[in-house]
């Protein structure tokens, strides 16, 4: 899709305040450079000053006159986290926010809080920032998205609410190759289970809630540090010619962002713009409530 085709709307939506995390490669970046291109002032979220500046060029290049504002912290760290959602929530009232950032981390790497790194960057930090910033958006209608991945993958892999953490390799998987993987899928099925806890919470409230899978996307950098089984799968996938690249990977979390057919639209799923059901173990309320208390607890926050 080209810049102008990209465009259309601008009018519509100038003026309007977004937020991206993880908007400093791959598919972040290409949700920024949309929004750019729309007219929307745009929160980048990025781990170094450096990477940010880098993509900042890069869509400035492509959206000359792009409005950025560039925000660095490590997701990975609930204080940074908290600091970015106090920083946003005392700076901004956005009408758009959408989580991107995701990694995929060996189960054994914990941070200096003590966390699973997989597990802090993918759910903890999403589970602050958007709290947080819900609590304090005073321009409504607004917009949460995040970004998730294939509920049809994600079947295989509920959440074990006893081992947030991915303690258990052998409970992953049998293939310690494929542990890491099965740490990742689980923090996204925790992804649409946040979606459906924090939805049902506004509820009326003018904020909308929702998840996007962006597809079968190359060049994301998840997979670089893969080895054994889980590098032969992201090789079969590299391989595969139905892949999306990050540009691509942008349309379907943009559409939800954006597209007025889902004004008011609350706590749904979406894959290639329809709506989908994600597996039973995200849809339970008891499960989804248990996430979010423990959750809590772990960052520090009123259930």
């Amino acid at each position: 899709m080209t810049e102008r085709a990209e465009g259309r709307g601008t009018q519509a939506h100038e003026g309007t305040q977004a937020i991206v995390t993880g908007g400093t490669r791959g598919i972040g970046e290409a949700i920024v450079r949309r929004l750019a291109a729309r007219g929307m002032s745009v929160v980048m979220v990025g781990r170094s000053d450096t990477t940010l500046q880098q993509a900042a060029d890069r869509i400035r290049s492509a959206v000359p006159g792009a409005d950025l504002r560039l925000e660095r912290a490590d997701l990975s760290l609930v204080r940074d986290v908290c600091a970015l959602a106090d920083r946003l929530a005392h700076s901004t009232s956005p009408s758009l926010v959408i989580n991107n950032a995701a990694i995929t981390a060996d189960i054994g790497a914990r941070t200096d809080e003590g966390n699973q790194l997989t597990f802090a960057t993918n759910h903890l930090a999403p589970y602050v920032l958007m709290r947080t910033l819900a609590e304090s958006v005073t321009q409504t209608p607004a917009r949460f998205v995040v970004v998730g991945a294939s509920p049809t993958v994600l079947k295989r892999f509920p959440v074990d609410l006893d081992d947030l953490h991915a303690q258990d390799g052998r409970a992953l998987s049998r293939f310690p190759s494929l542990r890491r993987f099965a740490a990742y899928a689980r923090t996204k099925n925790m992804n649409t289970m946040f979606v459906y806890s924090l939805a049902r919470r506004l509820a009326g409230s003018g904020i909308t809630v929702n998840g996007a899978h962006p597809g079968i996307i190359a060049q994301t950098g998840l997979s670089r540090d893969a080895r054994g089984l889980e590098k032969a799968l992201t090789t079969m996938v590299q391989l595969n010619p139905f892949k999306k690249g990050p540009d691509q990977g942008a349309d379907n979390p943009v559409w939800v962002a954006t597209d007025p057919s889902l004004d008011g639209v609350n706590g749904r799923f979406f894959v290639d713009h329809e709506e989908v059901t994600t597996p039973d173990h995200t849809l339970s309320p008891e499960r989804c409530e248990a996430l979010w208390e423990r959750s809590a607890e772990l960052v520090g926050m009123k259930p």
